[in-house]
C-alpha cells in the first residue's frame, strides 16, 4: 500500500502584530533632506509639520533645473574631455550606425523603418519633460552608470490617498547599476514606505516624491538617498509586463508560495513554472500573499526583481527581431530618456550575460517603525553605506544570496543563486530551485527541522512535518525519475546520513523529492 505524504506549511513566521513592531525612534531619518526645487517659492509651500502626512498636496514642478550650481546630479554641473574619449564615441558611433542598418533589413523597406523607429522613439521619449533631463547626469559612452527604474499602475484604481489631481505615486521604486563592460546589473529595491527628509516638504515617504515634483524631483531624492548620480530613468505602467510578457513567449520563475490575492489579480501555484503575461503581473503585484510571513511589499520586490531579471534574460537571449519588437511593446506603457538605438546598443553590449550569475539584488535594510498612526522604514544607515560601497565598486550588494526560510523567496542574490554554494569542504554544489517534503519517522526532536534547515541551503523550498509512523530505521531521500537521481544523491550528501531511493510506487508525494527521517539521523547530532 503506497504511503502518502501530504504537504504541510514549515518554517517560522514573523509575527506582523503591531505588538512586535520595534520602540518609535523619530530622529533617525533616511538621509540628509534633498535641495528645495527651485520653483518652491512660488508655489507658496508653507513649510510642514515635523512629521508631514504621507498623503501631501502635489504640487507642480519637478526637480532643480540643470542651470543649478548646488545640484551635483544636474547634467550642466558636469564637464568632460571628449577628445579623450574619441575612440571610444567613434566605436559607439559605428555600432550605431550598424544597428541602424540592421532595423532597415528587419523592418523591410527604409521608409516604413524609419517610420516605424520614429513611432517606437516618440512613444519612448513621450512625457519625458527637460526638468527631468536636467536633473540627469551624463555618462561616458561603455562606462557602468545609475539608472532609476519607476513602476506604476495608472490604468487600475488606486488606493485611497493614491491620486492627487491625476497624480500618482510609485508603486515600485528600483535603482539600478548597469556594467556594460562586465556584462553586470544590480538591482536595488528601495522601499516606498521609507523615511526621507525632503527639505521643506518635511519628513515623507519616498514614494511621497513623485507626487510632489514627478520624476525629475524622485530622480533628485534617490540621488541624494543613495549618494550616487543617476545617467538615466524609465517609467514603466506594470500593465504594461502582460503585453511584455506574452510577446516573448512567457517567463519561467520559481513561485515561492501558492498566491490567492484579489488584490493582485487572481491565483498562482508555487513551484518552477512557465508564467504568461497576466500571471507574471500577478506575482509582480501580490503582496498581501506574503503579510503573515513578514513585510508584503519586501517579498514583493523580491518577486519584482525576479520577474524583471527573467524578461531581461529572455530579451538578451533573442534575435535582432524580437529584441525590437519587445522594445516595440515596451514603449506603448515606458517613458525613459534612452533613444531606441541606446537602448538596442545597450542591449546589444549585454548579450551573453549569465542571469544566475551576474545580476545582483537586494532591497535597501529599515526598520518598521509606527509612528503617529502611520508606518514608516527607518534607514539602517550603516548597512546601507556599506552595501552601496560595495555596488559602487562592482561587487554583489550583499555577500551571499539571501533566502526567506519561510517562503522560499529570494530577497538578495550575491552571483550564487541558480550557481553553486560552498560546502565545508571547499568544493560547490550547484544552488537548486524547486520543492522537497521532509518527513519525521522517527521519535527524535527537531530532525525534520534540522533536515530541511540543511537541504534549504540548498535552494529548495522545503516543508517538514512528522510521518505516518516512528519507527523508519533508515534515512531515505525519494526520487520519481532516474533523471532526478544525481539531484536527491546531493541531498543525501547535504544530510550526511541516508541514500538516495528511486519510488516504486510505495509512496505518494507531490513535491519534486521525498525526505524521510530515520534513526540512522542520531549519527549526525
Amino acid at each position: 500500500m503506497a504511503r502518502s505524504f501530504d504537504r504541510n506549511s514549515y518554517g517560522s513566521r514573523r509575527d506582523a502584530g503591531d505588538s512586535s513592531r520595534p520602540s518609535v525612534q523619530p530622529e533617525k531619518v533616511a538621509s540628509p533632506g534633498p535641495r528645495r526645487r527651485k520653483d518652491a517659492a512660488a508655489a507658496g509651500s508653507a513649510a510642514p509639520a515635523e512629521f508631514a502626512s504621507p498623503v501631501i498636496p502635489a504640487v507642480p514642478g519637478g526637480a532643480n533645473a540643470g542651470g543649478n550650481p548646488n545640484n551635483p546630479y544636474a547634467r550642466s554641473s558636469y564637464t568632460h574631455d571628449y577628445a579623450r574619449d574619441r575612440k571610444r564615441r567613434k566605436r559607439k558611433k559605428i555600432l550605431i550606425a550598424c544597428l541602424a542598418v540592421v532595423l532597415v533589413a528587419v523592418l523591410g523597406t527604409t521608409a516604413y523603418a524609419l517610420t516605424k523607429m520614429m513611432s517606437i522613439q516618440g512613444n519612448l521619449s513621450s512625457g519625458v519633460t527637460q526638468e527631468t533631463l536636467d536633473a540627469l547626469d551624463n555618462v561616458e559612452p561603455g562606462d557602468p552608470f545609475y539608472m532609476l527604474l519607476l513602476g506604476t499602475d495608472k490604468s487600475q484604481e488606486r488606493e485611497s490617498g493614491a491620486v492627487l489631481d491625476g497624480v500618482y505615486r510609485a508603486d515600485s521604486i528600483m535603482l539600478l547599476r548597469i556594467d556594460p563592460p562586465q556584462k553586470k546589473v544590480t538591482a536595488i529595491s528601495l522601499m516606498r514606505d521609507t523615511m526621507v527628509d525632503m527639505g521643506e516638504y518635511g519628513k515623507q515617504k519616498l514614494n511621497a516624491a513623485y507626487p510632489i515634483g514627478g520624476a525629475a524631483y524622485t530622480v533628485e531624492v534617490v540621488s541624494e538617498l543613495a549618494g550616487v548620480p543617476i545617467a538615466h530613468y524609465a517609467e514603466i505602467d506594470f500593465d504594461g509586463f502582460c503585453e511584455v510578457v506574452d510577446t516573448i513567449g512567457g517567463i519561467e520563475v520559481e513561485v515561492p508560495i501558492e498566491i490567492d490575492d484579489p488584490d493582485a489579480g487572481g491565483h498562482l501555484e508555487a513551484g518552477l513554472q512557465t508564467l504568461n503575461g497576466e500571471q507574471a503581473l500577478i506575482l509582480s503585484r501580490s503582496r498581501h500573499a506574503f503579510d503573515e510571513y513578514g513585510k508584503g511589499d519586501e517579498y514583493r520586490a523580491a518577486n519584482q526583481r525576479m520577474v524583471i531579471s527573467a524578461i531581461a534574460g529572455k530579451v538578451l537571449d533573442s534575435d535582432l527581431s524580437t529584441m525590437v519588437s519587445t522594445v516595440e511593446t515596451l514603449s506603448k506603457y515606458v517613458t525613459t530618456d534612452m533613444s531606441l538605438m541606446e537602448i538596442l546598443s545597450l542591449a546589444s553590449s549585454m548579450r551573453g550575460m549569465d542571469m544566475a550569475t551576474d545580476f545582483y539584488s537586494c532591497v535597501n535594510p529599515t526598520t518598521s517603525e509606527y509612528i503617529d498612526g502611520v508606518w514608516w522604514e527607518i534607514m539602517d544607515e550603516d548597512e546601507w553605506h556599506e552595501m552601496l560601497r560595495r555596488v559602487e565598486q562592482g561587487l554583489p550588494p550583499v555577500e551571499e544570496d539571501v533566502i526567506d526560510e519561510a517562503t522560499g523567496t529570494v530577497m538578495a542574490t550575491a552571483g550564487t543563486g541558480g550557481s553553486a554554494s560552498a560546502s565545508s569542504d571547499g568544493t560547490t554544489t550547484p544552488r537548486r530551485s524547486g520543492t522537497v517534503s521532509v518527513r519525521n519517522g522517527t521519535e527524535i526532536d527537531g530532525a525534520g527541522a534540522a533536515a530541511a534547515e540543511k537541504i534549504g541551503a540548498l535552494g529548495y523550498s522545503v516543508d517538514a512535518a512528522n510521518a505516518d509512523a516512528a519507527d523508519y530505521a533508515e534515512t531515505v531521500v525519494i526520487y520519481e525519475d532516474a533523471s532526478q537521481q544525481e539531484r536527491a544523491q546531493e541531498i543525501v550528501d547535504a544530510l550526511g546520513v541516508g541514500r538516495a531511493v528511486l519510488n516504486n510506487n510505495e509512496y505518494l508525494f507531490t513535491t519534486d523529492f521525498l525526505v524521510v527521517i530515520g534513526a540512522d539521523w542520531s549519527s549526525v547530532q
